[in-house]
């Protein structure tokens, strides 16, 4: 019998966050717990006026919610050493990504991470510098030995196979062409978070999934489906992640700034230390 994995998964993860401790009414609930990130190059006095509300959604390693409720990942232990080498203060709002976006444009949310700069984004954000480079993976069912063959995702959707994304996330110039192709993107499913499209996967609603090379190793680890999902073989380099910033709520002189002590730390060991820490 067919079992669906996707009810299962929305089940659990409704029992975990039951048995949470005063847990918030809302998904994107501001909270003011402080993330536990590693000492910043420069201590300098907190600036009690420079404050950022930093969204972010569940993405590990680069962004999540740890035990004890410490807010962690590759991502939030860098910006926020940078933050700190500032002097401002962060607080963080837990979100999907399409629901950061849309805070993000109405200067509710400061700042996201992880981005890709889009000519689409620029008209209501401002781009830090890069911070680090970003590549996302093909995984597909292990028993699917036709699939294994596939050399592009282009032959992949050739051959009538349907590929979970997550909306709005930025994929690369291949894929774009793809979805914007009304022949092709017929075959590419839309999801709000990435742990539904494994769901998807293993129930057979879609042939594969494209994710973050990082975060798709980290979730078969976590969820231990390695003996039933497999990275494909393709991947795809989509360039550099940026800091992307609401245009309503932070001035070009803050930025200036932050790409200032962004590149003091891109310089230090703190750096190397916290991509060692997430490499697995």
């Amino acid at each position: 019998m067919k079992i669906n994995y996707l009810f299962l998964l929305l089940l659990l993860s409704f029992i975990v966050s039951a048995c949470k401790p005063n847990p918030p009414s809302e998904q994107t609930q501001s909270t003011s717990i402080v993330a536990d990130v590693a000492i910043p190059v420069e201590k300098k006095l907190l600036n009690n006026n420079c404050k950022f509300v930093l969204g972010f959604d569940a993405w590990e390693p680069y962004q999540y919610v740890d035990v004890g409720e410490r807010i962690a990942g590759l991502d939030i232990e860098l910006i926020a050493a940078v933050i700190s080498n500032m002097g401002c203060q962060l607080t963080y709002q837990q979100g999907t990504w399409v629901d950061l976006l849309m805070a993000l444009r109405q200067g509710e949310v400061d700042l996201l991470l992880g981005a890709s700069k889009t000519q689409a984004r620029e008209k209501f954000a401002l781009f830090s510098d890069a911070y680090r480079m970003e590549e996302f993976s093909l995984y597909i069912r292990k028993s699917d030995k036709v699939r294994a063959g596939y050399k592009t995702i282009s032959e992949f959707s050739q051959n009538n196979s349907r590929i979970g994304i997550v909306e709005d996330y930025v994929y690369g110039p291949d894929v774009s062409s793809l979805l914007d192709n009304p022949e092709t993107s017929k075959y590419f499913v839309n999801a709000i978070m990435g742990e539904i499209n494994v769901a998807r996967l293993l129930d057979e609603d879609i042939d594969g999934y494209l994710e973050d090379s990082f975060v798709g190793a980290s979730l078969l680890r976590r969820k231990a489906l390695s003996k039933y999902i497999v990275a494909q073989g393709i991947n795809i380099k989509t360039g550099n992640a940026y800091v992307m910033f609401s245009k309503i709520s932070v001035t070009p002189e803050q930025l200036r700034n932050f790409n200032t002590q962004l590149a003091k730390v891109k310089s230090s060991d703190i750096y190397q230390d916290i991509l060692n820490k997430y490499t697995y």
